[in-house]
């Protein structure tokens, strides 16, 4: 698999890896591999990622789609595969010796590829913070010994980070760079036939299985209130259609639920209100004016254990990044069917409220650092190099 990367070693100026082991990370690697390759055209890049990377010209030695979980006791039943991609990962660094280490968030598996790389003297960027301001915030000695710089993508990282003296550049949030929020299109009014509500369970596997059973349970007590309500159902791109189509099936009747594969924001669009799964498509949604529930539930260890670690108040990066509750948080036991649909059903029956939501949420593109974070990233590493 490595054999015509090491062949291309002696002819390419730049051998850049990259590591993003998420669908969101996928997306924004795909993004930063562009603008390398219009600074430095013959640079060579490899690495862990998925479709979208590969599609930029990055030659994949682990399939991010393999690694993608979340909770601490989902992460323990993929720890095989996880020990595999990182003995390939670190043979690919001791054989090729890349130029620069690009991570991309995914800390936990990135922090060893960040000592590996320290041991072999190949510089790290690191481009988007795990959120260690939430939680194990001694981390941050570890990113300070292993990282040469940090590239954040939230206004308040670069002091948490310059307080503690690690490099850093606030980037601005890479969302910016395909979302032109003055142009973008605005959800539609609520239409006579009735409010359509999207449900965005998750870009993982786990995340599908466990949270949109419980979207769609709500989604049959809305449509008992609101009857004319309709419903849309994003499928990412990491996630098999087949297994969400399944678990609709299960859950919904056939003709009650749409279901839109590849790009959220045909979802967006179409929606005057979200129930989304915490993460970045809350973000995204909140850069075209749709107002969302957040919803999240991890295993019952997972969620004691993080109680117990997580330092801030919110979950939601528009709450966090507004540093208030702009946006409701159904966590955990909180993300029953029945609180979703009490929550959503009083949100659509107060317009005045969505409204108010919609004119927070189109502010957050002035704290977001403007359009070009990727550019910026790629000079940064193009600088280490």
């Amino acid at each position: 698999m490595l054999t015509p990367i090491i062949q291309s070693k002696m002819t390419t100026p730049e051998r850049i890896m990259i590591i993003a082991g998420e669908a969101s990370g996928d997306m924004h690697g795909a993004k930063l591999a562009q603008a390398i390759k219009r600074r430095a055209g013959d640079a060579l890049l490899f690495g862990v990622g998925g479709s979208a990377m590969r599609e930029k010209g990055v030659r994949l030695i682990v399939d991010a789609n393999t690694l993608s979980v979340v909770g601490i006791t989902e992460v323990i039943a993929k720890l095989g595969t996880v020990y595999r991609a990182m003995a390939i990962v670190k043979k690919a660094l001791r054989t090729i010796r890349p130029d620069l280490l690009i991570l991309i968030d995914y800390p936990d598996f990135n922090f060893h590829v960040a000592a590996a790389a320290k041991k072999l003297n190949i510089p790290v960027l690191y481009y988007i913070s795990p959120q260690i301001w939430a939680w194990r915030q001694n981390r941050v000695k570890k990113i300070k010994r292993l990282v040469d710089h940090m590239a954040v993508i939230l206004p308040f990282e670069a002091p948490f980070y310059r307080k503690h003296r690690v490099p850093v550049t606030f980037v601005g949030h890479p969302l910016l760079d395909r979302i032109v929020p003055e142009t973008a299109p605005r959800p539609p009014e609520t239409p006579s036939g009735g409010p359509v509500i999207g449900l965005i369970p998750g870009s993982r596997e786990k995340e599908v299985t466990t949270l949109l059973p419980v979207m769609l349970k709500a989604a049959g007590i809305i449509k008992r209130d609101l009857p004319a309500a309709r419903f849309v159902v994003s499928c990412a791109e990491s996630i098999d259609e087949q297994l969400l189509q399944g678990v609709v099936r299960q859950y919904a009747g056939p003709h009650e639920i749409s279901i839109v594969k590849g790009s959220v924001v045909q979802v967006f669009t179409q929606s005057q209100l979200l129930v989304a799964a915490s993460g970045t498509v809350t973000l995204e949604a909140a850069l075209y004016g749709v107002p969302t529930v957040i919803v999240y539930k991890v295993s019952p260890l997972s969620y004691w254990l993080g109680k117990r670690l997580i330092k801030v108040k919110h979950i939601g990066i528009v709450n966090l990044i507004a540093r208030k509750e702009v946006l409701p948080e159904l966590i955990q036991d909180d993300a029953s069917p029945q609180t979703i649909a009490e929550t959503v059903n009083d949100m659509v029956a107060d317009p005045a409220r969505l409204e108010q939501i919609k004119k927070q949420l189109l502010s957050m593109k002035d704290k977001l650092g403007g359009a070009g974070a990727s550019d910026r990233v790629a000079a940064i590493a193009l600088d280490l190099i």
